[in-house]
């Protein structure tokens, strides 16, 4: 399949605006599956619970109609990052749509600094979803750093991690490499650009948005200051090959460690 990451620059509180950008990105990068960054829509950096209140979506909201359509018209998946509202819950959630609608929602286990304030924990586990190309996990952002989230999807079966992301912190793309190589999966990082000054607190964003390969090989990395995508022609069904030579499977591996130090 032709996998794609977008980079974006989204303008706090611009939904409209934000989501046209992102959709004019994927219209010049035909794909099969792309992934956007974590809160692509509404930017990151809320100064307020009211300003989550704003802006967060239900699931089945603005955002995501949007994206359905397109992904309808283009028979296509899309992963994207929004603020989810539950009643009156709010989660920082990421979202799996396709040709026939929503496939499934990831809320965000490990929240980094101050959405600790705006969001509440995740409560769906790390799950794994069916596509015609092979299973997909979500992961966002600042889950990259815990090594259980990778090797728990993994596990689950996923052969591609979509991974939608608003990094600050420099040390994600080099880790995900690791990430991959652990687990034998694909991982598809979508960053965004740009910097965020708002409330007393500036958030810097790093890009360099990229896919990496179940041998830990760096299909493609964006730079760190454009708005761009890229798009990757990868097999899903290498992720399902766990072993690195005749002799090691490193799932089997896996289990004999587990056996042996526990």
């Amino acid at each position: 399949m032709k996998l794609s990451i977008v980079q974006t620059n989204p303008t706090f509180d611009e939904v409209q605006k934000n989501i046209d950008e992102a959709i004019a990105l994927m219209e010049s990068s035909p794909a099969d599956f792309y992934v956007l960054p974590e809160l692509f829509n509404t930017g990151y950096n809320f100064s307020t619970v009211e300003e989550v209140e704003q802006l967060a979506e239900p699931i089945e909201g603005i955002t995501s109609t949007i994206l359905k359509a397109f992904a309808h018209q283009r028979q296509c998946y899309i992963v994207y990052g929004f603020a989810e509202s539950d009643d009156d819950v709010f989660y920082n959630s990421s979202a799996l749509v396709g040709p026939t609608g929503l496939i499934g929602i990831y809320r965000k286990v490990h929240l980094y600094y101050r959405e600790n304030i705006f969001f509440k924990r995740g409560n769906l586990g790390f799950p794994v979803f069916n596509t015609e190309f092979g299973k997909i996990g979500m992961m966002i952002c600042f889950d990259w750093l815990f090594p259980e989230a990778a090797r728990t999807l993994a596990l689950k079966g996923a052969q591609l991690i979509a991974h939608p992301s608003n990094l600050v912190l420099p040390y994600c793309p080099d880790a995900m490499v690791t990430r991959c190589l652990e687990n034998r999966v694909f991982t598809a990082t979508a960053n965004r650009i740009g910097s965020e000054d708002r409330g007393g607190f500036k958030f810097s964003y790093i890009g360099k948005s990229e896919i990496v390969s179940p041998n830990g090989e760096i299909l493609t990395r964006l730079p760190d200051n454009e708005v761009n995508t890229a798009v990757i022609d990868i097999d899903l069904n290498e992720a399902s090959n766990k072993r690195l030579n005749e002799f090691n499977d490193i799932f089997k591996e896996r289990l004999k460690s587990v056996n042996h130090y526990l």
